[in-house]
């Protein structure tokens, strides 16, 4: 794709970005080796909007290993080995890394982000399809995934937390804004949230559930150890802890939302070691089987 200069001013370029445009491609550019130019001249914010405006390409770039101030590619980055930068990882479609990946301010894909190692944001990281994890991911702003999101071992999330599919973490999971999962969560360790939870499916911890403000799931929620909200929690279907079931002062317990009241007994069951306080919807069915 070729870049001309009506082109680009009429996506109503910045005016400094467009006279760096004029200086150093007066008579045009292809894509990328423009959105290389951008980024090599510092201009790594620049490049990131041309790759918005533009859009992505079926491009797939393979290296053994990238260690860069920052790389921002059209198509799919496709890494033998570890992708540590400065600033940013940007690609229109895939990142796949055959080790980790690492960034100092984001890393961002249109599509799926893979990585046989760990993936570590110092800022946000944004998927447009999967991300998958065979270790940790530790982010310190926002994480957005727009399929299912995974992660072999714990997940530390700065900010908000949204998840278009379902979400599996193989130990603990830290969320410090909102997490909201359109389909099931399901963590083999703690749960731990310093905002809501919302989860379109079902909430299951192979721990406790710690939750700072409102808990809730369409279908049901269930935990190994205690579920404590200090706020609400809420359930369509049944709740089920190990040890105690707890909301915030003044909040209630409400199980079975989506469940006929004549099916409660089988469908919106409430089990914990003691019944819990201000239970005010569900059956409740004394302590957990083990």
């Amino acid at each position: 794709m070729e870049l001309t200069k009506s082109f680009v001013k009429h996506k109503s370029p910045c005016a400094d970005g467009f006279r760096w445009f004029l200086r150093h491609h007066q008579d045009g550019s292809d894509y990328q080796p423009l959105l290389n130019a951008l980024v090599s001249a510092g201009r790594v914010d620049d490049a990131y909007w041309l790759l918005t405006q533009f859009g992505p390409t079926d491009a797939v770039l393979k290296v053994d290993a990238i260690d860069a101030e920052a790389i921002v590619f059209a198509g799919t980055l496709e890494v033998e080995g570890n992708i540590e930068v400065t600033s940013i990882v940007r690609a229109g479609r895939a990142i796949r890394a055959g080790g980790g990946i690492r960034a100092g301010h984001s890393i961002i894909a249109g599509e799926d982000i893979r990585a046989a190692g760990s993936i570590r944001s110092e800022g946000m990281l944004d998927a447009g399809g999967d991300i998958k994890a065979n270790w940790g991911i530790e982010v310190q702003d926002k994480l957005r995934c727009g399929g299912d999101l995974r992660a072999e071992w714990e997940l530390f999330c700065g900010g908000d937390l949204s998840v278009a599919g379902n979400a599996f973490v193989g130990q603990d999971l830290m969320v410090k804004g909102t997490f909201r999962c359109e389909k099931s969560i399901r963590v083999n360790g703690s749960i731990t949230g310093l905002d809501c939870i919302w989860a379109g499916n079902g909430i299951e911890s192979g721990a406790a559930i710690l939750c700072e403000k409102h808990l809730e799931a369409n279908w049901g929620i269930k935990a190994k150890e205690t579920m404590v909200a200090h706020g609400t929690i809420k359930a369509g279907e049944s709740l089920q802890a190990m040890e105690e079931i707890q909301a915030g002062e003044g909040y209630g317990i409400y199980a079975g939302l989506i469940v006929q009241f004549d099916a409660w007994e089988a469908s919106a069951q409430v089990r914990a070691k003691s019944k819990p306080e201000r239970l005010m919807s569900g059956w409740w069915g004394g302590a957990c089987l083990a």
